[in-house]
């Protein structure tokens, strides 16, 4: 499990509006820190267009190599740590490209 990989993962329970259910997300955190069984996370939604006017929503074209089957967004709004025991298995991995638009909707969220 490393940065930029795409895992499909079971993110329930949850409360509220956070994103739900089993889904695919990104891996986002620094493969070279942290000593717990967790990792740093965005998750994966279907594109919509009205996600278009928002700047932590990133567009993912759906391509072998990724393993996503439709257009989709990368929510950095929703970004969150958890147990390694979600994940339930590898889809793919973005490219160097989509991992660096969603490092600045990150720096964007966190006011970095």
């Amino acid at each position: 499990m490393s940065r930029g990989e795409i895992w499909v993962v079971n993110l329930d329970p949850t409360v509220g509006p956070e994103i739900r259910k089993t889904r695919p997300v990104v891996i986002v955190n620094d493969d070279s820190i942290g000593i717990l069984p967790l990792k740093v996370i965005v998750p994966i939604t279907e594109w919509k267009e009205n996600y278009s006017i928002s700047p932590w929503m990133i567009q993912i074209d759906p391509d072998e190599r990724n393993g996503l089957d439709k257009l989709s967004a990368a929510d950095a709004f929703q970004l969150r740590s958890i147990a390694k025991s979600r994940f339930v298995r590898s889809l793919g991995k973005l490219s160097d490209e989509t991992m660096e638009k969603i490092s600045k909707a990150l720096a964007l969220v966190l006011g970095l």
